[in-house]
């Protein structure tokens, strides 16, 4: 089978069966608890051949003080190779949410220039329940890859640059965060974080993109999109720690929005690094 160029940011379950044997597919498995679960619930199986993606090891800058910060170059090329990543890899990545973390993963590609990769529609639920075969969970000890990609700092804005976007009427910050979050009526996951959001930021919760653990039609999204004052701006991602602020990024890419970024540390670093 020839080699894989996948052309767009999502691909459905009935896609990725057909093409599971392409020589230079790689299927990642990018599943990670909620900071909201109480207790683990991950699945035991996986998507056949797929390799783990761990998101909060091995491509996070475990040193930083604020969860899931993005690795250096040299720790993600390092941890991509390990799973036998190769520069030439089309990877479909997945998470057991539906989609949740797997749109993190698929921004950490883009902004180590790889663009080669598309998030899996409704995850491993989908995959079950159109009846594909699955097997179980495995670590991944095949022979180490060639991936070498380079960092584009633009995927990604750090404290200053969001304080910067606060009052810069040219970007707009949008929080992914559930209402009640974002409005502050409710105390934050993490202990000891402050309830409330980024100044001048507006709340879109991830969740009104999906419908039954999958992206919503092109159409759907951009209409959704639409009801904000988006037009010429800049748009700034946010959540709670990185992870389903992607999922707003993957939603503006389907809609066709281009000029955007993720706010790395989130409400989680704004929240401990100010006051109000």
């Amino acid at each position: 089978m020839e080699a894989l160029i996948i052309q767009q940011p999502l691909v459905s379950v009935d896609w990725l069966y057909s093409h599971l044997n392409a020589s230079n597919l790689i299927v990642l498995d990018a599943s990670m608890n909620k900071v909201t679960d109480l207790q683990s619930d991950s699945s035991d199986i996986q998507i056949p051949k797929a390799r783990f993606f761990d998101i909060k090891n091995d491509f996070s800058n475990t040193d930083d003080p604020f969860p899931n910060a993005v690795p250096s170059q040299n720790q993600f090329n390092r941890a991509a190779q390990k799973l036998g990543i190769n520069s030439d890899s089309a990877i479909v990545v997945y998470d057991d949410k539906g989609i949740y973390s797997s749109a993190r993963v698929w921004w950490l590609f883009k902004a180590f220039g790889h663009q080669n990769i598309a998030v899996l529609n409704g995850g491993l639920p989908a995959w079950v329940s159109n009846g594909y075969p699955t097997e179980a969970k495995v670590d991944y000890k095949g022979a180490n890859g060639t991936f070498k990609g380079t960092y584009h700092a633009d995927y990604f804005k750090d404290f200053k640059a969001v304080q910067n976007s606060i009052s810069n009427s040219n970007h707009l910050i949008i929080d992914a965060r559930a209402e009640n979050r974002f409005n502050g009526l409710v105390e934050e996951p993490r202990q000891g974080l402050r309830s409330g959001h980024i100044p001048n930021s507006v709340n879109l919760p991830y969740s009104r993109l999906l419908n039954h653990k999958s992206m919503k039609k092109t159409a759907e999204i951009k209409a959704i999109f639409s009801t904000f004052n988006i037009t010429g701006k800049h748009l700034v991602f946010s959540c709670g720690s990185g992870i389903t602020a992607c999922i707003l990024a993957l939603g503006a890419d389907l809609a066709g929005i281009k000029n955007t970024a993720v706010y790395d540390g989130s409400w989680t670093e704004y929240g401990i690094l100010t006051s109000e």
